[in-house]
């Protein structure tokens, strides 16, 4: 081959190849003259260079090219020092590419689906890329510079895709290994609050989450994990478990101090008058805290000597600082027992003084029952009027026949229990017995009386004799055909006159007949005859 032919294939193979040295041979000011051998000489054009890079240039020095594949109307090389420099990024690029090395980025802007970042060339950062976790503000990350990683690049279109979040991920799976190598059960360590959930909190331990149950948290008590911990709190736990195999971590805070709960009976002892806090409040009764980690229950009743408490809340609210008594400790099931009401005297010790047998009382009716009417007295303590001390004479089916809730009233004490806690009064012994008043002088056997009727039943009918007296007139001694309704032929006021013919005086009973009475007149008006 001549030097003609071997000059042409050289050059060829420059244009291919595209980056090549020459050697400043002049500077003009439409550029500056490169040789670039094989009697080969090019222009790169003033605009790639600023004043102060044109001043620091000198015939002679060797600068890298890029030799553009079109040359000027006068048949010169055009060079590029640009591209070159591009070039030569690009070569670097792959080599980081194909070894896995770690480039510098800097965000440029946002663009949709992620970031633009300048690695010496622009390259997209993809959103799912740039952290661990979906980063919502990606105005917030423009001017600054993250190590990254090339994870796609295609030089013909000049794509490149770098990823941040490849390297975080190898930083965490590092730190995770190296933490998980450390960890053993009942280790104190350092962590810092991750995430807040309803039954927990999620502690990064340095690459390895732990979870922290609401139950671990507090001896006392956790409604919320909010109320102990704050998402970026650093806090030191405990590791209560460790599962090498899944990785699992259980976290305890509580453990770092002693359980209260230990030394619970000396420093409560059965007995013991205590002040505590009011911190929840069921249907059945109130917790109160006596210090931090220990709660008592009030149950509903040893709240009030009183019996009327329907609900805690009608006596304290969440917050209430009260005086209790300790009842019962159970350490073992962590439970103690508390009463409110053993602080202050039980009004039933002096109920024998206040009220003795046979001594007259006021109060009002607090409630009606079918076998009886509630009397309060004071607070803490009511008396019972029994059905069948509400009227010597009268058969009374319920007590609202004679009274009603609110109404005042006046009765006898007629037994007192204080260990029963009952007080029965009695509202006939305000009045004489009739029955023992002259009732057996004043009616006899055989007496026709005047009387009315004052309740019908199927089996017969009442009638009143006079106040607070009354006899029964059997359905058989009426008079009334059986094939009759005896509420068809007497009605309640009626007066009628009927005959007696039993009186059972400790049974209190009277019988009539108007049967008989009829008869007797029939017989008196024949005898006449």
């Amino acid at each position: 081959m001549d030097m003609h032919a071997l000059y042409e294939e050289s050059f060829k193979n420059l244009k291919e190849g595209g980056v090549v040295e020459g050697t400043i041979v002049a500077i003009q000011q439409a550029g500056v003259v490169v040789d670039i051998g094989y009697k080969s000489e090019g222009l790169i054009p003033a605009s790639e260079f600023s004043s102060a890079e044109i001043a620091a240039l000198k015939v002679g020095d060797t600068i890298q090219v890029y030799l553009e594949e079109r040359e000027d109307s006068e048949g010169n090389l055009i060079l590029s020092k640009e591209k070159a420099a591009k070039m030569k990024v690009w070569e670097v690029l792959e080599k980081s590419f194909e070894n896995g090395e770690v480039v510098d980025g800097k965000m440029v802007s946002k663009v949709k689906g992620g970031m633009m970042v300048d690695i010496g060339v622009k390259a997209f950062l993809p959103g799912s890329q740039i952290d661990l976790h979906p980063v919502r503000d990606l105005d917030s990350l423009v001017g600054k510079t993250f190590p990254m990683k090339i994870i796609k690049m295609n030089h013909r279109r000049g794509n490149i895709v770098v990823s941040r979040r490849v390297l975080l991920e190898e930083s965490r799976d590092k730190k995770r290994r190296a933490a998980m190598a450390t960890l053993e059960d009942g280790q104190l360590v350092d962590g810092t609050v991750k995430n807040i959930t309803e039954y927990g909190a999620f502690i990064d331990l340095g690459g390895i989450d732990g979870l922290l149950h609401i139950t671990d948290m507090s001896w006392g008590r956790v409604n919320h994990p909010t109320e102990v911990l704050s998402v970026g709190d650093r806090t030191q736990v405990v590791i209560l478990k460790y599962d090498k195999e899944t990785g699992r971590v259980s976290l305890g805070l509580k453990q770092k101090t002693p359980d209260p709960w230990t030394k619970v009976e000396q420093k409560f002892p059965v007995g013991t008058r205590v002040k505590g806090k009011i911190v929840s409040i069921t249907d059945y009764g109130a917790f109160v805290e006596l210090e931090p980690g220990i709660e008592g229950l009030v149950h509903i009743s040893e709240m009030s000597w009183s019996h009327e408490v329907r609900h805690p809340s009608k006596l304290v609210s969440v917050g209430d600082l009260v005086d209790v008594l300790v009842l019962m400790v159970d350490r073992d099931n962590r439970k103690i027992s508390l009463g409110m009401k053993q602080v202050t005297a039980n009004p039933w010790n002096a109920v024998e003084g206040k009220y003795p047998i046979g001594s007259k009382i006021t109060g009002k009716i607090k409630g009606l029952t079918d076998f009886g009417a509630f009397v309060g007295l004071e607070e803490g303590i009511d008396g019972l009027i029994h059905i069948s001390d509400m009227s010597w004479t009268k058969r009374l089916t319920h007590p609202s026949e004679l009274f009603k809730k609110g109404q005042p009233v006046e009765a006898v004490v007629l037994k007192v229990d204080k260990e029963k806690e009952r007080l029965s009064l009695g509202f006939k012994q305000l009045q004489s017995d009739p029955w023992e008043t002259g009732i057996a002088e004043k009616y006899r056997v055989g007496d026709v009386v005047k009387c009315k009727i004052v309740k019908v039943t199927d089996f017969g009918v009442f009638v009143e004799l006079e106040e607070g007296v009354e006899g029964l007139i059997h359905v058989s001694e009426t008079g009334i055909e059986p094939s009759s309704r005896i509420g068809d032929a007497m009605q309640i006021g009626d007066v009628i006159r009927a005959q007696i013919i039993r009186m059972e005086l400790p049974e209190r009973k009277i019988a009539l007949s108007i049967r008989t009475y009829k008869n007797e007149q029939e017989r008196a008006q024949k005898k006449d005859k």
